[in-house]
Parts: C-alpha cells; sequence; structure tokens
C-alpha cells in the first residue's frame, strides 16, 4: 500500500507543478500583468533614485560610502602599524648603540690614539712641535683631560695579548733612530 500512497503523491505533485507553470505563463501573457510588473519595476527604480536625491541632500553616506570609508581606513590603519614597526626598530637600534657617555669614551681614546701616532711620527727630533688637537689652556686653567698627551708607550695598552690592535691588525713597532 505503501507504493501506491508514493505514487498518488507523486501524481498528484506532478499534476500541481504542471498546473502552476500553465497558470504563471498565462498570467505572463496577460497584457495587464505584464504592464504591472513593468509599472512596478519602473517604481521601484525611481524609489531608489529618490532614496539616493533624499540622502544626498541630507548629507548621509550611502552604504557604499560607508564601504569606501572602511577600506579606507583599514588602509590607514595598516600603515600606522608599519610606522609604529618602524621606529620599535629605530628605538632599538638607538638602545643598541648605547649611551651618549659610552660613544665619548670611545671617540676620546680614538683622540689619544692620534695624538700617540703623532708623537710616534714626530718624535723626539721636534721639540715644541704642535700636536694634533692640542688646547692650549689659557693662563690659570688646568689643561682639559681629552688633550693631555699620553705616555709613549700608552697606544701599547690598546693591543691584545697576540700583539695584535683591537681591529685586528697586527701591532706595529714605533721607529727607531738608526744612526
Amino acid at each position: 500500500m505503501s507504493e501506491r500512497e508514493g505514487s498518488l503523491k507523486d501524481w498528484v505533485a506532478g499534476q500541481g507543478e504542471d498546473a502552476l507553470g500553465k497558470l504563471a505563463q498565462e498570467l505572463l501573457g496577460h497584457p495587464t500583468t505584464h504592464a504591472t510588473l513593468g509599472a512596478l519595476f519602473a517604481a521601484r527604480d525611481r524609489v531608489s533614485q529618490l532614496q539616493t536625491l533624499v540622502m544626498n541632500a541630507l548629507n548621509l553616506p550611502s552604504a557604499a560610502d560607508l564601504e569606501r570609508l572602511t577600506r579606507r581606513t583599514r588602509s590607514v590603519s595598516q600603515r600606522v602599524e608599519g610606522i609604529e614597526d618602524g621606529l620599535d626598530r629605530i628605538i632599538q637600534r638607538l638602545e643598541d648603540v648605547g649611551s651618549g657617555a659610552a660613544l665619548d669614551a670611545r671617540l676620546n681614546a680614538i683622540e689619544q690614539g692620534l695624538r700617540d701616532l703623532q708623537a710616534a711620527v714626530i718624535g723626539a727630533d721636534a721639540p715644541g712641535a704642535a700636536q694634533l688637537g692640542d688646547d692650549p689652556a689659557e693662563p690659570g686653567e688646568e689643561p682639559s683631560a681629552a688633550t693631555d698627551a699620553a705616555p709613549a708607550g700608552a697606544a701599547d695598552s690598546d693591543l691584545s695579548e697576540d700583539g695584535a690592535s683591537e681591529d685586528g691588525a697586527p701591532a706595529k713597532d714605533p721607529p727607531t733612530d738608526v744612526e
């Protein structure tokens, strides 16, 4: 009996679909229905245009305007994040370089090394010869620590155990006077 009910059900559904199809075809083919549908679509278009005009007159954004603004905001946000990342890298590099005192100490050591090198080149042959970076003190002033000349052997303290300088170059003996 269930087979018979299933086939009856299928037959009724098929007949209903056929009847609905014929009815829709007749309605669409009828000039009044066709004119009514055309008028409805035209009215919908006019309402949409009026809605756009009213929203523009009230200075209200449309959905497309809001979407465009959202995309632009995301773009600006990504750019700001990139700038923040760059600033973080710069701050880290500045922290890695160290404080100004360490840089000043290193510059003073380089100046002292230059004075030692000049003293080795000029030697004792030219007493009273001006040295690089001399800062003559005014009468009554003490000479500054940066301009005091170090003893001739002070450059040796910059050498490592194997006799190489800090940059890895082998140390050179100071020139000796040969007669």
